[in-house]
């Protein structure tokens, strides 16, 4: 937090970090603690309902609406598991409560890092109005920059476009947009969602030239896909690598096999092949990524709804 003032976001490439912000410090990441702590959240999450649908480490849909300890209201619920993360792990945590997972995701950015916003169901559609759509979650750089130019810049610019208008624009994110932007959302809370994919990428202050130093780069990804993968039982048949040159042109290389993708050694050996596809380089990479699709293992998904106050 103390980075974004100077513009550093979440997500930003390591290198225009570093450049909008010289004095920026890189830490070792600590996969095995994030994890650890990650799974005192989720079953502190547990606690209250198993309609839990996680968005990454440390982040995750609820669906509270019948849950385990019988609470009518949905804020209670939230303050309760926010004073039992600070509790059991010293860590704030913020949480967004409201009546559908569009707006709740949107409330939860709102008093970052350790706070609680809750939008009710008469306070929706005027906070979608105000917003902007560059904050909205399902929006990304592109498709934002995309609305710009069609002069849609806030909530209220994307509702008064019609559904035909912006299916003929974005294609089949068009309804999904047309709806949120009245603050409607009608997608369930999903227990253990199938995964379509597992992938990790990683953006480089220097650019590489060399197979070697690739292959170094590489090593650590697929040491993270694998890891990944293992811990849940969960193997794959495609793997993809993604290359990124200094100029922002992309490149990818896949390689679908018969079998399945069973040791780390086997997911190092099919990403070393594809990455040895693509040398020799003329110009500098600028990013390396590695991705295993093509699942199987993953658990089956779950839903529910009910009602309760928010």
């Amino acid at each position: 937090y103390e980075a974004r003032k100077f513009g550093v976001r979440s997500a930003m490439p390591s290198i225009t970090a570093k450049r909008k912000c010289p004095e920026l410090i890189f830490v070792p990441p600590r996969f095995d603690a994030y994890r650890a702590v990650s799974q005192q959240i989720h079953a502190i999450f547990a606690e209250h309902t198993p309609l839990i649908e996680p968005l990454s480490l440390d982040e995750a849909y609820l669906d509270v609406t019948d849950n385990l300890q019988g609470i009518p209201v949905a804020t209670t619920i939230a303050e309760m598991i926010r004073t039992k993360i600070k509790s059991e792990t010293g860590l704030t945590a913020s949480a967004g409560v409201s009546y559908n997972k569009f707006l709740a995701k949107l409330a939860s950015g709102q008093n970052k890092p350790d706070g609680l916003f809750v939008i009710t169901p008469k306070m929706g559609p005027a906070f979608v109005e105000a917003l902007p759509v560059r904050k909205f979650h399902g929006v990304g750089p592109a498709t934002a920059d995309k609305m710009a130019r069609l002069g849609i810049e806030t909530g209220a610019d994307l509702r008064a476009q019609s559904l035909v208008f912006l299916e003929e624009k974005f294609g089949k994110a068009g309804p999904y947009y047309y709806w949120i932007a009245r603050g409607i959302d009608e997608r369930p809370v999903r227990a253990d969602r199938e995964r379509k994919s597992v992938g990790a990428e990683d953006t480089f202050v220097n650019d590489l030239f060399d197979l070697e130093s690739a292959r170094r780069e590489l090593a650590p990804l697929v040491r993270k896909v694998w890891r990944y993968c293992a811990e849940r039982s969960i193997h794959g048949r495609t793997v993809t690598l993604k290359v990124k040159f200094a100029d922002f042109q992309q490149i990818t290389r896949s390689r679908t096999i018969g079998g399945v993708i069973e040791t780390e050694t086997d997911l190092a050996t099919v990403s070393g092949t594809l990455l040895e596809q693509v040398f020799p380089v003329t110009k500098g990479i600028r990013l390396l990524g590695v991705t295993l699709s093509n699942l199987s293992g993953t658990r089956a998904e779950a839903d529910g709804q009910m009602s309760l106050t928010i």
